[in-house]
């Protein structure tokens, strides 16, 4: 349309001026009125081209303003939001940390997709809302496998159970993630220069414990010195010491060298003094007799307070699990077990430790019991803290329980 304007406009001039020549002379021409006539239709008829001429070209002219304002506003318009996009993409949150030196700057709220936003107030009400929701533990685990092939030929490491069990927290603490326990376990283990036999109770137990479910602590209780072992004395003073840790509801005392055979037999407490290792290998997996609780057994706080605790005065080898039957016995509580087949442990074959020899009293005291079990116990306890370990797989508690 503008070429046409362009080529349009010089006509029209040369028209318009020729107008004036034909008005000087009509005196010449007076005698002719039929040609001024036409001279005079057509000077009005190239006015009125002219003046279409420049109408249109207004029109065109003032259409041509409104799309280039429109075209600015468009510009503007999509660098505005380039650059809120940019400063979105930059600041998003990323797998990995800001490199050092380089600070970490604040999107402004507005310049947030409106998703991204919704998304973080739900990851940040999920864990409540989770919480909330957590119902408890069934009572039997749906984890459970039963029967274990338990072995002893390859050696094990600490940094291997460590690996196979990223749950832990530190000093052997577990407790199940998507359901509360039924029970709050401390798990008590007598303890001096054992530590082959340890590595495999850790390599074997924590699996199973974290399959029944249970919130749990391992609690190693080290004798220090060289004096006559005492394996009853050690029990008191690991539930003395978890309790400063945690408010545990039952109690496992558990020989280092016992590995139970099947995830079945649960380590907790029940409504009467529980004796979990039933059947051991060592006597051909039956029981030695039916007042044994040796081995591996559980309490509840009540039923361990009820009885005064364990005796502290059974130095070297035997005796104190008898003692402990009579305490149980003497305040009307019986013994329940597991069955025989979901009872079996394996022991894990070693010579009879230096300093831990039989004790020669341990009968004599057997058949005191109910005499001296109101004097000696928790209430009588007395040792001294070495060294409290925490340790990735366990807590190490070193503590002097003195002599004969």
């Amino acid at each position: 349309m503008r070429g046409f304007g362009s080529a349009f406009f010089p006509i029209v001039c040369a028209s318009f001026i020729s107008c004036p020549e034909v008005n000087h002379g009509t005196a010449m021409a007076a005698d002719s009125p039929v040609k001024f006539s036409l001279l005079h239709r057509t000077c009005k008829l190239v006015v009125l081209l002219c003046f279409l001429h420049i109408s249109v070209t207004f029109f065109f002219y003032v259409r041509s303003l409104d799309v280039r304002s429109a075209f600015v506003q468009n510009q503007q318009s999509h660098n505005v939001s380039t650059q809120a996009n940019r400063v979105v993409d930059v600041d998003f949150p990323s797998e990995t940390e800001p490199k050092e030196g380089k600070a970490q700057k604040e999107v402004p709220g507005e310049l947030l997709p409106k998703e991204e936003k919704g998304d973080e107030t739900e990851a940040a009400e999920e864990p409540r809302d989770e919480k909330k929701k957590l119902e408890k533990c069934p009572e039997t685990s749906p984890l459970l496998v039963g029967p274990l092939r338990i072995e002893f030929n390859t050696p094990v490491n600490l940094d291997q159970i460590k690996q196979q069990n990223p749950n832990l927290q530190p000093g052997g603490r577990f407790r199940p993630g998507d359901c509360l326990a039924l029970a709050k376990v401390a798990i008590i283990i007598p303890f001096r220069r054992r530590d082959e036999h340890l590595k495999f109770w850790l390599f074997y137990l924590h699996p199973i414990l974290q399959r029944q479910q249970l919130d749990y602590g391992v609690y190693v209780i080290n004798q220090d010195g060289e004096a006559v072992f005492n394996r009853a004395k050690l029990l008191n003073v690991g539930y003395t010491e978890a309790l400063k840790d945690y408010n545990y509801e039952c109690f496992v005392f558990s020989d280092v060298d016992l590995i139970p055979m099947d995830d079945r037999n649960i380590y907790r407490c029940f409504s009467q003094p529980r004796h979990l290792s039933v059947s051991m290998d060592k006597f051909g997996f039956r029981l030695p007799y039916s007042q044994y609780f040796g081995g591996v057994s559980s309490m509840s706080k009540e039923q361990y307070l009820k009885i005064n605790g364990f005796p502290n005065n059974y130095w070297g080898w035997g005796g104190e699990d008898d003692d402990i039957f009579n305490r149980l016995s003497s305040r009307g509580m019986s013994i329940s077990r597991p069955s025989g087949e979901v009872g079996k442990c394996r022991m894990i074959r070693h010579d009879r430790d230096k300093q831990n020899d039989p004790n020669p009293q341990r009968f004599d005291r057997i058949a005191h019991t109910r005499d001296t079990m109101h004097k000696d116990g928790i209430n009588s306890l007395s040792y001294n803290v070495v060294k409290t370990e925490r340790l990735d797989l366990f807590t190490k508690i070193t503590v002097d329980v003195g002599k004969p």
